[in-house]
């Protein structure tokens, strides 16, 4: 663990990563979500940005995926930078990059020169494809990943035609989440053993290790399911979403038995209980039809004033806005109001694991580009006449 611990945190409230230094250099969204959850656990964040564009991703993303952390404009295609960056290394517990790979070695910030500047630091890398492998040096987007990792083929309707997700599946579920797992897996040992590790993380690779059920559907079936075709995706009447009178949705999750026959009887269809799990297709596509028609009777007010006390897995479809208004989310804390560094409000969903000792806050908002240069450097012995000499050689901004 890095030195730079502040002691006067009250036990009862004391951030789990409290004391841990993370160079963040990632970009857009799987990178800096990581380094977001980290920032919310209490790590110190530094979110390193080139002099150009640095990171691009749209002002409201931006704001989001870097609350809580401290940003820094350093040129690594100086000497100066390079040695720079290596000094804050020798503080650092974990290092975040998502370049394409080989870009940090020809930088001359490859992972056994960090390691060699500090033996316990963390360095995990976050690419499309991984380090290695015939595919490691493609350019791609999530939609690539979730397509080469047979995830894409399975987002779908029942008419076979495919989808597409406004929740990014590979970057969120294939990038961000085995970073952080992996880097809080090392950091943990590092502790331990003082020995840090290199930790490869492809999109790719998460993304196709969470696709258990359609690779349970090739195990037991000898075939991934069809596109919309699994019980997951629309296969039976009692899972899946129904439109309403005014073009809402009902979420029908009503698996088991019991949930089934308590949304019939919502429905006034007693006549429908028996066909939970549909013996033939046909009889399938009728109670489907059953159900459609029921739900499409009425606006979705009128199903959300039904189903208020029912326990039978349906739910209205809500927009994130209502789910905004939900009183559940605000009982839990879910949303909090950020002052932007340009002193507008922004609401934003708070950190999604409740910890008990630790209440998470807003500790700052997103620093703007090199909010926070001349005060590393400080913290790194270097005084306001070197820190001008160095914007002036445009090294750091």
């Amino acid at each position: 663990m890095s030195t730079h611990i502040h002691h006067n945190t009250p036990a009862q409230n004391r951030p789990p990563l409290q004391g841990v230094r993370v160079l963040d250099l990632t970009r857009l969204l799987p990178g800096p979500m990581c380094t977001l959850h980290l920032a919310d656990l209490g790590a110190d964040v530094i979110k390193i940005e080139d002099l150009g564009a640095g990171d691009y991703a749209s002002p409201a993303v931006r704001e989001m995926l870097n609350r809580n952390k401290r940003g820094m404009r350093l040129d690594l295609k100086q000497p100066e930078g390079v040695q720079l960056f290596l000094q804050l290394c020798e503080g650092a517990d974990v290092l975040v990059e998502g370049f394409r790979p080989g870009v940090m070695a020809r930088l001359g910030l490859g992972y056994e020169v960090v390691r060699s500047r500090n033996p316990r630091l963390v360095y995990c890398s976050i690419s499309g494809y991984g380090q290695t492998g015939p595919l490691s040096q493609k350019a791609g987007h999530d939609l690539n990943y979730c397509g080469w990792a047979g995830v894409a083929d399975q987002v779908g309707t029942p008419s076979g035609e495919l989808a597409l997700s406004n929740l990014p599946l590979g970057d969120l579920l294939g990038g961000t989440m085995p970073a952080v797992m992996g880097i809080l897996a090392a950091l943990f040992d590092a502790q331990r053993t003082g020995q840090g590790r290199y930790v490869d993380v492809a999109i790719a690779d998460g993304v196709l290790a969470h696709a258990v059920i359609p690779l349970a559907g090739l195990h037991s079936q000898g075939r991934v399911p069809a596109t919309g075709g699994d019980k997951l995706t629309g296969a039976l009447p009692c899972y899946g979403l129904y439109p309403t009178q005014d073009g809402r949705y009902l979420a029908v999750g009503a698996f088991e038995y019991k949930f089934w026959a308590e949304f019939c009887a919502i429905l006034a269809r007693p006549d429908l209980v028996a066909h939970h799990i549909p013996q033939t297709q046909a009889l399938c596509d009728w109670v489907r039809s059953e159900v459609a028609q029921a739900v499409q009777a009425h606006p979705l007010a009128y199903w959300a004033k039904r189903l208020d006390g029912a326990d039978c897995c349906v739910t209205p479809v809500l927009k994130l806005d209502e789910a905004q208004a939900l009183p559940h989310f605000q009982a839990r804390g879910m949303w909090v109001q950020v002052q932007t560094a340009q002193g507008e409000s922004m609401t934003q969903t708070a950190m999604p694991v409740q910890i008990s000792g630790y209440r998470f806050e807003v500790q700052r908002p997103a620093p703007v580009q090199g909010q926070h240069t001349q005060e590393l450097l400080a913290e790194m012995g270097l005084d306001a006449a070197a820190y001008d000499v160095l914007c002036q050689r445009k090294v750091v901004a």
